[in-house]
């Protein structure tokens, strides 16, 4: 058997390869399929299924274009009720694939139509030597059970489903078969994903926190206490991966001269470089994601789907690598990038907007100095409740805009977070908000703590509920 896992970086997604004897499925494919043409080749594989283990609504899908260009056959659990043409699954159906048997088990909880893949390479053993869990269960977490709001029932109902599915199902395989998830650390398809990206039924049944011995209500509580809100994206995503989304566009959006861009209304001018290169100079009114964090999740989440894109980057590869990676979470409408970027908006005589950096030992200096300074945690719950600035206000980046109200525009403002890409971010939107006196903290809250410098824990549900973000950063 020849399998190899793929694994996404900027949406903390994994995909997955089986072949034997000359025939392959794919696993859960990113919405850019190349890379599982090109390895299937390599192998002298022939890709003769494409299987999804749920409506993705975080990325959207490639199972479309894949299915098209090698004419494999679309495979989702039969809950799913998918527009693009398909062969539906129930509990106990079998896929083969040369000599490896992919067995169906029916796992709601996280959506309806979940299945987790048992793995049986049947010229090595009867047994099932791993199993792909979508996103029913991670490593050291297990999938929300929110997601499917008006299609399976409330989350109460779902975190049912999904205990019966876990217990009733995956923690009943042997200790030893290997647990490979659609996701790891960083998704917002769970709470507290580990960085590892696979793991063994065993030590999931010893060290995963979900999926120790507790009543079934005991479950459903834990499950659906302080539920993080939805990006308004992930609605969007899984009617997309319904349908089948088309075959991805050439992405190599066009350049814009610097007078063009400023005339452009109606646009999102997203610049996608690092935070540092952003504060020296940027264009008035641009949002700040940087492609070295989670950069899709953040932009499905605070980009506005209807509107065009028009990109700022170093380079026409940043250019690119934003546009494939806008295209993987459904925001297609880049409208083009501006052309020589920010030096060239600079000697057009156009302005530009510096947006101060300080480090954390001028934050507490700043403090001090500046009795009114008002500090912005923009990091989710758990982070600010376990240690942050004192007195910091607690302001999650997903809903800054929405609870903008809370803060003063007339004060002094400092945004962190844990490493300074989310509060970027916040800078960016902020500075819309006419927030002049506005720096942001580099090292962020890690910076801090390591620096020694005084840390407050708790408080979070004092402020602004906040949500998981997409990022550590």
């Amino acid at each position: 058997m020849y399998f190899k896992q793929f694994y996404l970086g900027c949406l903390a997604h994994a995909s997955y390869l089986i072949g034997s004897e000359g025939e392959a499925a794919v696993v859960d494919p990113r919405r850019d399929v190349e890379e599982y043409l090109a390895e299937a080749e390599a192998q002298g594989l022939r890709i003769r299924y494409v299987v999804e283990t749920h409506l993705h609504a975080d990325f959207v899908s490639g199972h479309r274009e894949l299915a098209e260009r090698t004419g494999a056959t679309v495979v989702f659990g039969a809950q799913a009720r998918a527009a693009v043409p398909h062969r539906p699954v129930r509990d106990g159906d079998e896929l083969r694939v040369g000599a490896v048997v992919l067995r169906f088990l029916e796992t709601p909880g996280h959506t309806p139509e979940s299945v987790s893949i048992l793995v049986i390479d049947t010229a090595a053993s009867p047994s099932p030597r791993m199993v792909l869990t979508g996103d029913t269960l991670f490593i050291g977490d297990v999938g929300r059970p929110d997601l499917a709001a008006g299609r399976g029932g409330t989350p109460e109902t779902m975190a049912g489903l999904l205990y019966d599915s876990l217990h009733g199902k995956l923690m009943k395989l042997p200790g030893d078969v290997l647990v490979y998830p659609a996701h790891g650390a960083g998704s917002l398809c769970g709470r507290n994903i580990s960085t590892q990206t696979s793991s063994t039924i065993g030590e999931q049944r010893r060290s995963n926190y979900a999926v120790q011995p507790m009543a079934r209500d005991v479950f459903i509580k834990m499950m659906t206490a302080d539920l993080p809100e939805l990006p308004a994206y992930f609605a969007k995503d899984v009617e997309i991966n319904r349908a089948g989304a088309p075959p991805l566009a050439d992405v190599r959006p066009v350049a814009l001269s610097p007078e063009t861009v400023r005339a452009a209304a109606g646009t999102t001018l997203l610049d996608v470089r690092r935070s540092a290169a952003y504060g020296t100079g940027h264009l008035p009114g641009s949002l700040n994601l940087g492609l070295s964090g989670q950069f899709a999740s953040w932009a499905g989440t605070l980009v506005p789907a209807a509107v065009p894109i028009v990109l700022v980057a170093e380079d026409e590869d940043e250019v690119r690598e934003a546009a494939m990676r806008l295209a993987r979470v459904g925001l297609e409408k880049v409208a083009g990038h501006l052309a020589g970027g920010v030096a060239a908006w600079h000697h057009a005589g156009l302005p530009l907007v510096a947006r101060p950096q300080i480090t954390v030992d001028e934050l507490a200096a700043r403090r001090l100095e500046v009795p009114d300074l008002q500090v912005v945690d923009v990091r989710r719950k758990g982070e600010y409740a376990a240690g942050h600035v004192p007195g910091a206000r607690h302001l999650p980046l997903d809903r800054l805009e929405r609870d903008v109200g809370q803060l003063d525009p007339s004060r002094p403002t400092a945004a962190i977070c844990a490493g300074g890409y989310r509060s970027s971010a916040a800078t960016s939107l902020l500075e819309r908000h006419r927030f002049a006196d506005l720096v942001n903290v580099i090292g962020g809250t890690s910076a801090w703590i390591a620096a020694g410098h005084p840390v407050e824990k708790g408080g979070a549900d004092e402020c602004a509920e906040a949500s998981p973000s997409p990022s550590r950063s």
